[in-house]
Formats: C-alpha cells, structure tokens, sequence
C-alpha cells in the first residue's frame, strides 16, 4: 500500500500519510467469542458498519442479538443515547459466508490461538476481500509474522491485540509483523484512537509489550512462595499494599486462569528458547496439574467455595516504637520516611555515610538490595522492602535472618506501625518482594526498548494500562535509580547464578549513563 492514499468517504481527498479508517467503511470481525464480540462493539459505537462471521453455523446472530442486549443495558445506564443504540444496530449484520466480507476495509480475526487455523482463515480472505483491505489479528500469543507468512499480501497484516474486556479496556497493541507495511501500522494506529483507545505500537516479539514484560510480576511472587519466604496471602498483600499494584499475582491468576497464565508464560519462555529470565514455576505447574485452576474451578492459590474463607496475610502484632533513631547517609528511594518518622514524634539524628538506619539497640535497617540478613555476620540487620510511596503504603514488609534479635526485630517493627502502618514479616529472602519484582520488570522493560520492540513511552503506557501497573516500569526505575536497579540485580545474580537476573546490557547502559551524571 503506497503511503498516498485516498479515504473513501472523505470527498476524495488525497492524504499524504495515512490515516484512520473512515467510519463509513465497514469492519469485519471473524470470531464472535468473548473478543470477538469485544471488538465488535468497539467498531460500532465508533460508527461503523460492522459484520460478525463465525464459522459455527447460527453463531453470528447469537452474537448480533447478544451485542443488541449489550447496547441495551447501556442505554438503561445512561451510557449510550437511544438514537445512537438505534443507528448502531442498524449497521450491525451477520454474515453466514466469508464471502459476505468482500466489502470490509478492516478484517479483525478473534479466533482459537492456533497457528494452522489462523493462517488458513488469512488464506480463504485474501480470496475474498479487496487488495486494500487490512487483515487484523487479535492473537496474544503467536506471531503476527508467522499467521501472515503464506499470505499473497503480507503487508497489508497488522497485529491488534485488544484486552479483555475490549470495549473497556482502553490498550491496544498495535503489532507489526516482518512484512507489515510502515502505512499499515499507522492506518491501524489512527484507526484504534478514532475508536477511542490509547494504541501503542509494538515490534512482533514473542508476548509483544505487556506479556513479555510482566513476566516477573507473576515469577517472582512464585520464586519467593517456591523458596517457603511467605505464604500467598502475604505476597499478594506486599505488592498490594506497599507496591500500589492493584491486585497481587496470586489473586490476579486466580482470576485469569492459571492454566491460562501458565500457558501465556511456557509459550514466552519456549519463544525465547528457553531464556532463564521467562522460567516457568515449578509450583504453578503443579497447581493446573491438580485441576485447581483459580475461580473457575472454584480452587486455585485460595478457594472459592461458598462460605470459603481468604486467608489473611502475616501481620506482626503490636510492638513499642523507639523513641529515637539514627539515619546515616542518603535513603534513596526510602529517604521520604525521614519526614514521616519525624511527623510521627521520633527523634531523628543525621550522621554521614551508609544509607541504613540504626535501631536503638544498635541494629541496621537497610532497604532491599538484593543481599541477606544472614551474610552480615556479627549485625543484627532487619531488611525493609522497597514501597511505590512510603506515605500512602498501607503496609511495610521486613525480612529477617535466624540472627536477628527479637529486641531489634521488635524495634523495627514498632517503628515503622508507629507510622500507622501494618507490618509483615518474611523469610530472609534476597531482593524481598516488591523490590525485586521492580527491578525485572525494570529490566526486561529497558532490554525491550533497546531492542527497539517499542518505546519507553509506549512501554510504559502499556504496562499500566494493560495491566494497571501503578506506574510504568521505566518510570519507577528512574525514581528508583537505574544504579540501584543495576546492583540489586548484581546481587540476586551473584546469589542465583543461572542468568535469571543478570542484568541487562540496557539496564546497565542507563545506570553507566546515570553514574556519569553523578559524577
């Protein structure tokens, strides 16, 4: 497709770049599943004449009739005006042959994920539709260059990954594949923000943006459960509620599925060969192999049988505040708990050099940096973990060793509750919890941008509105520190020395880059 083109609909005026679909041209939409039927809606509300073919006789206008309930009940909700609802099921059409999409502009495939069945769809469209006609998948796990490797025209191919629910959830992935024209790409951009989506736009890397790079959040909550540091229940409540995630990643795979998330995970580190940063769990294995496959089997990390009770997660019982406090050198990340000790009536002494905090019984708090309590021979040293925002974190996690005094472990505990916060107590577990989590998903984020699958921006605004991060993985690692990011993981390296946590040469870049500033 040449980069001038003509919109119909549009007077016949010549564009010099491409631009979003004219709302009078029709979409398509193959697969009236539960995506299928998303998307769908999508294109209509946004005006266009929209057909819905499914392969299974009669299920086509199982889906015109069940997205006619659906802009029902947004009119009841005051969502949708009734000439809007009137208009938009005029244009809604079932088709029983795939010959009845000659006339699409747009084609969207949301069928089964498997790559023979898509490929031989492509194959019988590109016999149907116009030479014009872009050809759309919805995949979230194969390659958009693979589905478009047979076709005549694999240029006018596009990866539209949508999230479900599609019509509110606002990201799309927009995926070029090998052969996926520059024009292509930015008509399907255009296209996807006239519907009213922030789109991003994404190489064809095995899981794209979002399920590449959020495969630490799941992993490494499953790491620090495999080595017996904390229960789920407790994880869960540490990237809750001190990392601002909005659901934790055993609840979270609960819901999604666990042979779903599992799935999505064996087939990133199968794509990347085996790539020690995307090994699967050990554990979760053994979970879908039982059948307990979270809410829809009714069991999966917790159980959701009626009258079921959620585990809660460790929380330390009251203990007395030390009255007093020395902090040597800079915090870092941390540093915004001065104030807050300050404001809470604990007298706080500065002195020089460390970044720790002293207890009154002589002990260290230091902030996760990828080491043991257990290594400081001699100290009595409690770890805290790494929180989004200290003031607004509802709950502080410390990690302890088996040489940890009780005076000292009751200390720090009482310290940070007299900050109103709750406190769990974990296994003495390299990294913690919310720290390392951060510092991969930093990682993997940095290693995609340099490998140019997408931009940092882009990135970002795909990982938190993907997958409602509570700030962007690149974001969090410049307030964080990209040094700090680089020698945690160092040291999770030098504990776990299978190249899991290796940092990435991007990640190193940045904390080079950062030093230099330093300097």
């Amino acid at each position: 497709m040449s980069a001038n083109v003509t919109v119909r609909g549009s007077d016949d005026v010549t564009a010099s770049e491409p631009t979003a679909l004219a709302q009078d041209r029709t979409v398509a939409v193959v697969g009236t599943g539960t995506m299928g039927q998303g998307i769908a809606q999508v294109a209509l509300v946004a005006g266009h004449p929209v057909r819905l073919y499914d392969n299974a006789p009669g299920r086509a206008a199982e889906a015109v009739a069940a997205l006619t309930a659906r802009l029902d009940r947004l009119v009841e909700k005051g969502r949708l005006d009734a000439s809007a609802r009137e208009a938009a099921v005029g244009r809604l059409h079932a088709s029983e042959e795939l010959a009845e999409l000659a006339d699409a502009a747009l084609v969207v495939e949301a069928i089964v994920e498997h790559l023979p069945v898509k490929q031989q769809l492509f194959a019988d469209l590109e016999k149907v539709v116009g030479d014009d006609t872009v050809l759309a998948t919805n995949t979230s796990s194969l390659s958009v260059t693979a589905i478009a490797g047979g076709l005549r025209l694999p240029g006018r191919f596009v990866g539209l990954h949508f999230f479900n629910p599609a019509p509110l959830l606002p990201l799309v992935e927009v995926v070029s594949g090998f052969a996926t024209d520059a024009d292509v790409a930015t008509r399907a951009y255009e296209t996807m923000k006239g519907w009213g989506k922030t789109p991003v736009r994404c190489a064809d890397t095995p899981g794209f943006i979002v399920n590449r790079v959020a495969r630490p959040f799941y992993a490494e909550a499953l790491r620090v459960y495999e080595e017996g540091a904390a229960d789920p229940a407790t994880i869960d409540a540490a990237l809750r509620e001190c990392g601002g995630f909005r659901m934790g990643p055993f609840e979270l795979t609960d819901l999604i599925g666990q042979d779903v998330n599992e799935a999505v995970t064996r087939s990133v580190w199968e794509s990347f060969y085996q790539d020690p940063k995307f090994t699967p769990s050990l554990a979760q294995r053994r979970l879908v192999e039982s059948g307990r496959l979270g809410r829809k089997s009714g069991h999966g990390w917790f159980s959701y049988a009626e009258g079921a009770e959620r585990p809660e997660p460790h929380t330390a019982p009251p203990a007395e505040a030390p009255e007093k406090i020395v902090v040597r050198g800079d915090l870092g990340p941390a540093e915004p708990l001065v104030g807050l000790f300050e404001e809470a009536g604990i007298k706080v002494r500065r002195k020089g050099g460390g970044g720790f905090l002293v207890l009154p019984g002589g002990g260290r708090l230091v902030l996760a940096d990828g080491e043991t309590s257990f290594e400081y021979h001699g100290d009595d040293i409690v770890y805290f973990d790494l929180a989004l925002d200290y003031a607004r974190a509802s709950r502080i996690v410390l990690s302890t060793s088996e040489q940890t005094s009780a005076e000292v472990l009751a200390e720090a505990v009482g310290l940070f509750q007299a900050l109103g916060k709750q406190v769990s107590v974990i296994g003495d577990v390299p990294g913690m919890i919310v720290a390392r989590t951060v510092a991969m998903l930093a990682d993997l984020a940095a290693d995609a941008v340099d490998r140019g699958v997408a931009t940092a921006e882009d990135v970002d605004t795909a990982m938190r509105l993907g997958v409602n991060y509570p700030a962007g993985p690149l974001e969090w690692a410049g307030k964080v520190g990209h040094e700090r990011v680089r020698d945690l993981l160092m040291a999770l390296h030098e504990r776990y020395p299978t190249g899991r946590y290796a940092p990435s040469l991007a990640t190193a870049r940045r904390a080079y880059a950062e030093e230099g500033q330093d300097s």
